[in-house]
This record gives structure tokens, C-alpha cells and sequence, in this order.
């Protein structure tokens, strides 16, 4: 009983590598948001690079510690774009990351 029960909660072949490609996008994704971010803090911020990452990362896990700030006007005008637009690639990210890792051990068992 348990084993056919084990079968139909577990995810197919098909349903697994469709969440892999979704996390892969979603994974390229959060990439191209930080990168952005990163250039844009580094350029206009003038953030050293390892900065900018932190900046990003601190900002986009809705951490903020505060120690980094945008200042001008159009410092917080591209950082509350970034924020509206990277919350929900980096919460889609992990979203898939937990999938992702519930799909693989399921299909280890």
C-alpha cells in the first residue's frame, strides 16, 4: 500500500525535467538580474564589484542591513524597479531550488 501510494506522490521523469529547465531559466535569470544590478551599483554607486554583489544579494533577499544605501534620486528610482522586478525572479529561484530538490530525493528513494 505505501509503495503505490510512494508512486503516485512521486514526480514522473516528464514532471522532473520540466522543473529543471524551470530552475535552469530561473537560475539564468537571477544571474542576469544580479549582474545588472551589479554593474549599475558599480558604475554609478561607484561599489567596488564585491560591493555591488553584496549590495544585490542583501537587497533581493530582502535582508537589508542598511549599511549600503542608494542616495541619489536615481539611485532609489532604479532600485525600487530592481527590487519590484528581482523579488520575484529570486523568490521564483528558490521556489524551483526547493522543487528541485524535493523531485531528487523523491526519485532516490
Amino acid at each position: 500500500m505505501k509503495e503505490n501510494r510512494a508512486k503516485e506522490i512521486a514526480p514522473d521523469e516528464a514532471e522532473a525535467k520540466k522543473i529543471t529547465l524551470q530552475f535552469r531559466m530561473a537560475a539564468i535569470a537571477t544571474l542576469a538580474v544580479l549582474g545588472t544590478g551589479m554593474v549599475f551599483y558599480h558604475h554609478v554607486q561607484h561599489l567596488s564589484w564585491i560591493d555591488a554583489l553584496y549590495f544585490c544579494v542583501v537587497t533581493l533577499t530582502t535582508i537589508g542591513y542598511g549599511d549600503i544605501v542608494p542616495v541619489t534620486n536615481n539611485e532609489k528610482l532604479f532600485t525600487t524597479v530592481y527590487i519590484l522586478i528581482g523579488l520575484g525572479i529570486m523568490a521564483t529561484f528558490v521556489n524551483l531550488l526547493v522543487k528541485r530538490a524535493v523531485v531528487h530525493r523523491s526519485q532516490r528513494k
